[in-house]
């Protein structure tokens, strides 16, 4: 990588303190992946940094360095994006821990960038009914960029087509098959699954798979989730746990 970068799109997905005037940053950028950055002096009430190393916000970047924690030269917002709210906003964290956990560092992902500032256009604007639906395409998108999602348009373990009417599950350790009379698992038909499959593959499959997610209905979700639990190692996210938190305060 070249000692300094500029005008680099990025998110930031966490902050860690790490002197009384500096932080640690965990960024998503679109050419150079996850990386790590040193904010030095961005908690001084003078520096610049301060006001735009917000979570959830579009920013361009410069950045130098060839440690594995590289020193922030400049940020700006670059504005069009509200700050999301409430259960938006829970949402927006609960996709930056999916990135802090299924991302290696310095592995570019322009496709799912995209993706990301799509969903989080999505959650600015806080309409309610396409919430899930984004999240459910981030998350396929996701998926599949990491290469953990198996195709959709088949049984993983026979190769065979799905049948547009028949019902299939999508299971952690055994991909997509088909559902018996008496499984009650959660599933989609085939001509859902399929319909998923060419979504992600589409020039724009962030807003395809969006309106692909937003037709299959609730049975979508628990399958994802069942799946990235697994992947993360863990039972619970550490966002969906403050999420059931909050409900039952």
């Amino acid at each position: 990588m070249a000692k300094r970068i500029g005008d680099e799109p990025a998110f930031v997905l966490h902050r860690y303190d790490w002197s009384e005037s500096s932080l640690i940053l965990e960024t998503f950028t679109r050419h150079y992946g996850r990386i790590a950055l040193v904010a030095k002096g961005a908690k001084r009430p003078s520096s610049n940094f301060r006001p735009v190393l917000l979570p959830l916000q579009p920013l361009r970047i410069a950045f130098g360095g060839d440690a594995e924690i590289r020193t922030l030269k400049g940020a700006e917002w670059t504005g069009g994006q509200g700050m999301p709210a409430g259960g938006a906003l829970l949402s927006g964290l609960h996709i930056n821990e999916l990135l802090l956990r299924l991302l290696a560092r310095d592995d570019p992902h322009p496709r799912l960038f995209d993706a990301y500032a799509g969903a989080v256009g999505v959650l600015g604007f806080q309409q309610a009914e396409a919430i899930e639906p984004a999240l459910r395409a981030f998350e396929l998108i996701l998926l599949r960029e990491v290469g953990l999602l198996p195709a959709l348009n088949m049984q993983t373990l026979t190769l065979a087509p799905v049948e547009a009417e028949e019902l299939y599950t999508l299971l952690p350790e055994a991909g997509l098959i088909a559902m018996g009379e008496q499984d009650e698992r959660p599933g989609l038909p085939g001509d859902h699954w399929s319909a998923l499959e060419a979504a992600l593959g589409d020039a724009a499959p962030f807003q395809a798979t969006l309106r692909a997610a937003a037709s299959c209905g609730p049975g979508l979700k628990p399958q994802l989730r069942a799946l990235l639990h697994y992947h993360c190692g863990v039972s619970q996210l550490r966002t969906r746990q403050l999420m059931i938190d909050l409900q039952l305060l």
